[in-house]
């Protein structure tokens, strides 16, 4: 198979649009035989060490407040058995089966880099899982991210030795079937193996990169429908304008003002509002560029951390030679956990702007009716959608408290500062599927809210996206239940199908983006 449909773990950089494309079957992920000679060396240094006898963190003591309890040769591989066992002690529903699949593709990453010391035939067997969809099940509580996520990971690699469970071919089944369906056999892991597979920030890591998606996938439509709402409220073009941004010049400020100017291009509407008489619009349409931007801005740092870790060695000890294995800290969740209560931030305040916009659209005047809607009194128009939109919004600031702030000692005191990272991961998604229900509700008030600016029209732009969410959710006119019509908003939000349907029309049109940031707000 050619290189270029490929990604050669531990030769390759990983990003995480990569890493998503093998956890979906859309690149191989393999490991070359260069791969194998640095994995298999590591692992004769760990030999080595054992053969030695001289004390090495893990391989021949014990674990944690254990550290200084001498394991014999003869016991070091029952120990890393016991390892995987005692330390899966994770609750609640099981994460999803992506993330699972993501966490097994990112471990083999860091594995494949050599200074793990595990055996290459351990490799291979969980490279077996991924490529056959034999995901295992992994509670989403029960890491606080310092020794790594000691628990989920354990859960993730038990079917290893046979045990646990793992969702295959869309039924969830004990290991022990699975073994009687593929023949498969329980591993006998080596000296240093178990610690190896349980240290690591891939719990964490996973959840990194769905943010990073869910996060770049509203960021894009964040824009899209302010600029539809701006519109519909006839603002004023003049805060996008470029050079204002080049004055205070945040790479997110200028991108999300320049994004704005190009789907106004050709607006109508924006020339029948030049010679009006209002000085400035609310914050929440003026200073769009400002709040998105800050969004943006933060997304960036998140991709640029998650780079580095995606292709880091995260356990402990490191193995750097045969005699030389160093006991620290790379699997401190500490880099990436603040990074995400940052993100968690940034995403609530996209919601929060959001809903901003939707109370603005329902007070009336801008030349839109109250509540977006003529006949009211009988009808009480978008009024009660402003109301999901604003519990949504609070539910995510009440979110937003940093999970990196707090720290319990764990381990007898020997993990005496602890990251937290896991329950930051897991906010920041939570918040980000809150975001993506408010702006599905910015979309349906926006769009109601263009259709009072006819027969005056957009560019082609938003045109486009006005006529394509037409042809699924109709103009309201009167009340009907509108749940019906947030579900069809939320799914094209997800879909990210207004975006690419942007990137067609502009094609379509020879319209390009201008002057933006845009490789630096891509996502590879």
């Amino acid at each position: 198979m050619q290189s270029n449909h490929s990604f050669f773990f531990g030769e390759h950089h990983l990003t995480s649009k990569k890493a998503i494309a093998i956890a979906r079957g859309e690149l191989n992920g393999i490991l070359t035989e260069s791969t194998r000679t640095l994995i298999e060396r590591s692992a004769s240094h760990v030999t080595h060490m054992v053969e030695k006898g001289e004390p090495v963190y893990g391989i021949n003591t014990g674990f944690g407040p254990l550290c200084t309890t001498s394991i014999s040769k003869e016991e070091t591989r029952i120990l890393q058995s016991n390892i995987l066992k005692s330390h899966s002690v994770g609750v609640g529903e099981p994460i999803d089966t992506e993330l699972a699949k993501l966490m097994m593709i990112l471990k083999v990453q860091a594995l494949a880099k050599g200074h793990s010391g595990i055996g290459w035939s351990t490799i291979e067997r969980i490279l077996w899982h991924i490529e056959h969809d034999a995901v295992p099940l992994v509670p989403r509580q029960g890491s606080v991210g310092a020794s790594g996520d000691l628990a989920p990971l354990a859960h993730l690699f038990l079917p290893l030795l046979g045990l646990g469970k793992v969702k295959f071919k869309g039924t969830i089944i004990p290991t022990a079937q699975l073994f009687e369906k593929t023949g498969l056999t329980p591993i006998a892991l080596g000296p240093k193996e178990g610690l190896a597979l349980i240290n690591g920030t891939q719990f964490i890591l996973a959840h990194a990169i769905k943010v990073l998606e869910k996060m770049y996938n509203c960021l894009r439509q964040a824009d899209i429908i302010g600029a539809m709402m701006l519109e519909g409220l006839q603002g004023s073009i003049s805060p996008f304008n470029e050079k204002l941004h080049e004055l205070r010049p945040f790479k997110g400020n200028q991108h999300v003002a320049g994004r704005i100017r190009t789907l106004l291009q050709g607006s109508e509407i924006l020339e029948d509002h030049l010679d009006c008489d209002r000085v400035q619009d609310p914050y929440s349409l003026r200073c769009i560029p400002q709040v998105h931007g800050a969004s943006r801005n933060t997304w960036l740092h998140l991709k640029e951390l998650v780079e580095i870790e995606l292709n880091a060695v995260t356990d402990n000890p490191v193995i750097i030679d045969e005699n030389q294995a160093i006991s620290g800290g790379n699997f401190h969740g500490q880099p990436l956990a603040m990074a995400l209560d940052y993100a968690a931030l940034a995403c609530s305040e996209l919601g929060n702007i959001s809903d901003r916009r939707i109370y603005l659209a329902l007070e009336g005047g801008h030349g839109v009716p109250q509540l977006l809607m003529k006949d009211t009194g009988i009808n009480s128009g978008y009024m009660i959608l402003q109301y999901t939109s604003a519990a949504l919004a609070s539910e995510n600031k009440t979110l937003c408290y940093p999970a990196s702030a707090d720290s319990i000692p764990t381990s007898l005191g020997q993990e005496d500062h602890v990251s937290m990272g896991s329950i930051s991961g897991r906010k920041a998604l939570r918040i980000i599927n809150n975001v993506e229900k408010i702006l599905a509700i910015e979309l349906l008030t926006a769009a109601q809210a263009f259709e009072f600016r006819k027969p005056l029209k957009s560019g082609v732009l938003l045109d486009e996206v006005h006529q394509h969410l037409r042809t699924k959710v109709p103009f309201a006119d009167e009340d009907r239940v509108f749940a019906d019509d947030i579900e069809v908003a939320l799914t094209i939000i997800q879909s990210g199908e207004i975006p690419q349907l942007i990137d067609r029309t502009m094609l379509d049109n020879n319209i390009t983006w201008g002057t933006l940031h845009r490789e630096a707000f891509e996502i590879y």
